[in-house]
């Protein structure tokens, strides 16, 4: 593995949520398997007046005590910075040069944007005019969290901003869906099984599903929620970017821009759902109360911080189309939505039937084989096809081979972050998303949004929390079913496969 050079990961936003919940445990993990730099520092940035010693108590709140734990807090250190002019940074650009002379760092800077998206592009500004956005002799990077725009206009307009401060090759435009093993897996599994990718295209595939559901409800973000909704928040980003994993053609060679070439193919080759066409390739829902497990839940629109009158989304499913050679012809299917019966993300590939059903009798009808890859939770493949039930005759049932990462007892399967923060230090860009990609992906979103704003007869279903959505949902599925790994909460359990 290649190993990162000594380098201080600037943190802005070092006080909020995702500091404390995902980037110290993930930087903790990836010291405890000596995966970061000999020479490393964290430098936290944030408002608040906070001690090198305050922050690593902080640090205290969210990680395990152990000796580890007090070494890596070590490398922790902290400067109150203002956002207001390049004044306010002259002392964290002071503050850098002295922890590099201190410790004996290069001067290797990755600046992580843990902010509101409304810094996204004062920082930037701010480090270039104190001179610390380019450095001839040693690297700056900056990771940008989502979201990255709100619509299409203002992704175009933040990448214009980024790009006057830092070069395309010096952002990294975060997803952490894309640091989950099994998408990266994804590849492996396509391009090194010769039982795979001959039989990946419209000859014998009939539909694509990618499903991420939550069991969780907005929580506490109501507020953020309902200016944003499901389509932003799930499906421009996270989803298609699995999309362009899935579809993807073969790269040259397993190299950063060779892949995202790829990916950018997928997305410029989204068939457009024009505005007069979104009631019926998309589907959108709104949560309602119900009881789950016997105890009462609150709709959507009775959360803390959402508009009582709200026609935001918690659901959306769409169908698709890919126009290019390998998938002309074969409906994509994503959804998303939040109070659905469990958490699981996956891909669902169906294949078509074979075109003799020699087996059919009785009314028997055979179903279709299906690959289900499992992103989380308990990650891993399955293979569903029929084999003949013992006993005479022929008769057939469907039964599964399967496989779990957490069978391989030796294997640690990294968090999302622990490999994307691992992979910026080393100056590896593949899984984290491009900025013409991010603007493909807005444009086929967008006329979606548009509709939906201008047209208030398209209605928005609402859905009983702990259900799979909207009924009205199945109507995007020609043939067959959308994959239900759970049962509904609202029944008596809860039983999934896989």
């Amino acid at each position: 593995m290649k190993q990162a050079k000594s380098q201080i990961l600037i943190i802005f936003g070092a006080s909020g949520d995702l500091t404390k919940r995902k980037l110290l445990p993930a930087l903790f993990e990836l010291y405890k398997q000596k995966l970061l730099p000999e020479k490393f520092a964290v430098l936290g940035a944030s408002r608040s007046g906070l001690s090198d010693e305050d922050f690593r108590k902080r640090a205290d709140e969210f990680l395990p005590e152990s000796d580890e734990v007090e070494a890596f807090k070590q490398k922790l250190y902290y400067q109150s910075v203002q956002n207001n002019s390049s004044e306010d940074f002259k002392p964290l650009k002071t503050r850098l040069e002295k922890l590099t002379s201190e410790l004996d760092i290069d001067e290797n800077f990755i600046f992580y944007l843990s902010t509101p998206p409304s810094l996204y592009s004062v920082i930037p500004k701010l480090l270039d005019e104190v001179g610390l956005s380019k450095s001839e002799k040693f690297f700056r990077r900056l990771i940008v969290e989502k979201p990255f725009g709100n619509n299409l206009e203002t992704a175009k307009e933040l990448n214009i901003q980024l790009l006057n401060y830092f070069a395309e090759d010096q952002i990294y435009r975060i997803d952490h869906y894309l640091g989950k093993e099994t998408v990266q897996n994804m590849l492996v599994t396509r391009f090194s099984n010769g039982i795979f990718e001959p039989l990946w295209n419209r000859r014998y595939i009939e539909r694509v599903e990618i499903t991420s559901a939550e069991s969780l409800g907005v929580e506490d973000r109501g507020g953020y929620y309902d200016h944003s909704g499901a389509l932003r928040d799930m499906i421009q980003n996270h989803l298609l970017q699995v999309t362009g994993f899935v579809a993807m053609e073969p790269p040259v060679v397993v190299e950063a821009n060779a892949i995202r070439n790829e990916i950018l193919k997928v997305f410029q080759s989204l068939k457009p759902i024009q505005e007069n066409e979104v009631q019926r390739h998309v589907i959108r829902g709104q949560y309602m109360a119900s009881k789950i497990k016997g105890e009462d839940v609150k709709g959507y629109r009775d959360e803390s911080g959402v508009d009582r009158l709200s026609r935001t989304e918690t659901f959306v499913a769409l169908k698709f189309f890919i126009d290019n050679w390998r998938w002309a012809g074969v409906p994509f299917l994503i959804r998303t939505g939040k109070k659905l019966p469990t958490r699981v993300t996956e891909i669902v590939i169906t294949f078509k039937k074979v075109p003799h059903h020699l087996f059919d009798s009785h009314g028997q009808v055979q179903t279709h084989n299906q690959l289900i890859i499992r992103i989380q939770p308990d990650e891993g493949i399955l293979f569903k096809f029929g084999m003949k039930t013992p006993g005479a005759g022929f008769k057939v049932q469907n039964v599964n081979m399967d496989f779990h990462y957490s069978d391989l007892a030796d294997a640690k399967v990294p968090a999302a972050y622990e490999r994307l923060l691992h992979d910026c230090m080393i100056g590896d860009a593949t899984l984290y998303a491009r900025g013409d990609a991010v603007e493909r992906a807005w444009e086929f979103v967008q006329p979606i949004l548009n509709a939906w704003q201008s047209n208030p007869e398209i209605p928005i279903y609402g859905y009983p929390a702990g259900t799979w959505g909207p009924e009205e949902a199945e109507n995007l599925v020609t043939h067959g079913n959308w994959r239900y790994p759970c049962k509904n909460l609202t029944n008596d359990g809860l039983y999934c496969e896989l």
